[in-house]
């Protein structure tokens, strides 16, 4: 069987060989010290991983223009805002700033500070999974991990918070 398509990222400070999925394009990264052949082996190897991973990747989110990426961020900002006060009268938990940026890896993030940071992205899914995004991030503010009480306050108001969770994760940043 043959490999598909995959770009190959040297890093030196890499320490293992890593796959992602991107786009529904295989990145590699690997040490310098790794050679061809053996990275070669190691895609065999995990074969089976890439193609559930790629054909996981159904919905993909293509990359923007600077304008396109402005627009969209300012209508990320909108929707946080107005979907975090609707949200929030149900927790009334504070928080201090929030702000949009173009995550690569993250839908969203919160800092013990009450700082809130929500991938621009969320604007280009269906409200549903950015709502999901949106209380998951604001109960961090309730309990700062992923504990049965954190995922007992997101399930307050997204009892179904499984299945949407489960729906992000096919959609490739």
């Amino acid at each position: 069987m043959d490999l598909p398509p995959y770009t190959i990222r040297s890093n030196s400070k890499a320490k293992h060989l890593t796959i992602r999925i991107r786009d529904g394009k295989i990145i590699v990264t690997k040490p310098s010290s790794i050679t061809i052949p053996y990275l070669e082996n190691f895609l065999m190897r995990k074969l089976d991983w890439i193609n559930k991973h790629l054909s996981k990747s159904l919905k993909i989110i293509p990359r923007l223009s600077k304008k396109d990426y402005q627009d969209h961020k300012i209508k990320a900002l909108v929707l946080a805002k107005d979907r975090l006060d609707l949200f929030n009268k149900h927790y009334n938990f504070a928080y201090n700033k929030i702000t949009v940026k173009d995550q690569k890896t993250r839908w969203g993030s919160c800092s013990r500070k009450g700082n809130i940071n929500f991938n621009y992205k969320i604007a280009l899914i269906p409200e549903y999974l950015a709502d999901y995004v949106i209380v998951h991030e604001l109960c961090h503010l309730g309990q700062f991990d992923h504990s049965h009480k954190f995922w007992n306050l997101v399930a307050e108001t997204i009892p179904d918070y499984m299945e949407r969770r489960k729906e992000l994760k096919r959609i490739s940043l």
